[in-house]
């Protein structure tokens, strides 16, 4: 810590360090049960830093992406801090636009993240973010509907028996609806979902060649199935429907199934904040009839740092709190270790007081590791991703793609329409971009 020491009128800086006194800087997060309660835990940081002062900004997901990336690639620099995904780390590290984060402290134990986590936020061996929690994906569904229905969840779920549970859950004169799935139109909303279940169909994104496949017969069946559970089965006003709205449909009794990030896991189980909380079951994403891709996909919101900052140190300390073993034990005092962040930190999953209450942990850390986002596809692609292609091209493709399936969930285009729709607009970008061959 920087330490003055008065001599006569003059200050003279006595030792350099992690943040000068009263700095303020800015956080752009996003709007989440996990990013919301470390606001709530702050005290805890200005108790060790005093002479640190934070200033949140906190944001639907999609309004965060949006300005996040324009602040970083006009070096703005609005914020010091920055909530970001494993889509954007490598992208803007090679751009020169993150600091990197080497070296936050030996009480940090960089060494516990999860491997495949941390691989997905290093360029050239080194971290340039930090993830906060990390996820995968999979079918949060309610035990006591099922059983009513008289089904039982397969070790290995398929769209088809997923049909059948939603069509039998589904009681809508009680508000119940048998599935809920993400319909809120963006890259990193509708599109997470839509682009993991085309992959357990058998499809892609692109060909070898960089050639859309939105006219195959893969993008058809998801489409078409996806459309029939959400139109049959799902809740009314779905297409407005993101992971936020979809939480708060299953926590209070309305879902009979969701198929979403595994972080939602803790929320829907605690009784402080589900009315279902001790009705819940987990079981894989599901695949196709006789496929073994789930399709699951790897995310983690991670905290970084612009390269534009001209508050580095001060940032520095608060990204370091904020992902530590000793945020983690912090959560677990003042809000149960069931509540901790998930998917970010091995020793998690060797504690047996994490496993003892929460039921969804081997199913995350399973979730989490067999996520294969370098082979995405049961086919050859040229990309990498789980959820997303990982080119900087991908978030104004993935959020127009969205706009045209989000619409048809709406009632405003046919299956074939929009498929037709993201073919053009997918192929007139990559065109540009100079990608096919």
């Amino acid at each position: 810590m920087t330490i003055r020491t008065l001599v006569g009128a003059s200050l003279v800086l006595a030792l350099t360090g992690a943040a000068s006194a009263e700095t303020t800087i800015t956080v752009a997060t996003v709007n989440n049960g996990d990013m919301i309660r470390m606001q709530r835990l702050m005290p805890d940081f200005y108790a060790q830093h005093p002479d640190i002062k934070v200033n949140w900004v906190t944001l639907e997901e999609n309004v965060l992406r949006q300005r996040v990336t324009t602040d970083i690639a006009s070096k703005g620099g609005q914020y010091d801090v920055l909530t970001i995904g494993n889509y954007e780390v490598p992208i803007w590290a090679k751009q020169g636009w993150l600091l990197a984060l080497d070296n936050l402290g030996a009480d940090y134990k960089q060494a516990d993240l999860l491997p495949q986590v941390a691989a997905a936020l290093t360029v050239d061996s080194k971290l340039y973010a930090v993830p906060f929690y990390a996820e995968s994906s999979m079918l949060m569904y309610r035990t006591d509907l099922l059983e009513k229905a008289g089904l039982k969840m397969p070790e290995n779920p398929d769209w088809d028996f997923i049909t059948t549970a939603a069509a039998k859950m589904t009681d809508k004169a009680a508000g119940v609806y048998g599935i809920c799935l993400r319909g809120k139109a963006g890259w990193g909303e509708n599109m997470a979902f839509i682009t993991t279940m085309n992959n357990t169909m058998g499809g892609s994104w692109f060909d070898m060649q960089w050639k859309p496949q939105f006219d195959g017969a893969e993008w058809k069946k998801t489409l078409s199935t996806y459309l029939d559970l959400m139109g049959k089965y799902g809740p009314p006003g779905a297409s407005s429907n993101g992971f936020n709205e979809n939480l708060a449909l299953f926590q209070t009794g309305k879902c009979g199934m969701w198929i979403d990030a595994t972080v939602a896991a803790s929320f829907i189980s605690d009784p402080k904040e589900s009315k279902v909380a001790d009705k819940v079951g987990f079981a894989p994403t599901p695949t196709r009839a006789g496929g073994s891709n789930h399709g699951n996909w790897l995310w983690s919101w991670n905290l970084g740092i612009p390269a534009s900052t001209k508050k580095a140190d001060a940032a520095r300390t608060f990204v370091a709190w904020a992902t530590s073993p000793a945020y983690l034990k912090l959560v677990a005092e003042k809000e149960g270790i069931a509540n901790v962040p998930p998917g970010t930190r091995t020793s998690l999953y060797e504690n047996p007081e994490y496993l003892k209450v929460a039921p969804f942990a081997k199913m995350t850390l399973t979730a989490i590791q067999s996520a294969n986002t370098a082979h995405p596809s049961d086919k050859p692609v040229p990309y990498t991703g789980g959820q997303f292609v990982a080119i900087p091209e991908f978030q104004a493709i993935g959020t127009a793609v969205g706009q045209q399936f989000s619409a048809a969930l709406a009632g405003k285009a046919t299956v074939d329409q929009a498929l037709a729709a993201a073919q053009t607009l997918t192929a007139r970008e990559m065109t540009r971009a100079g990608y096919p061959k």
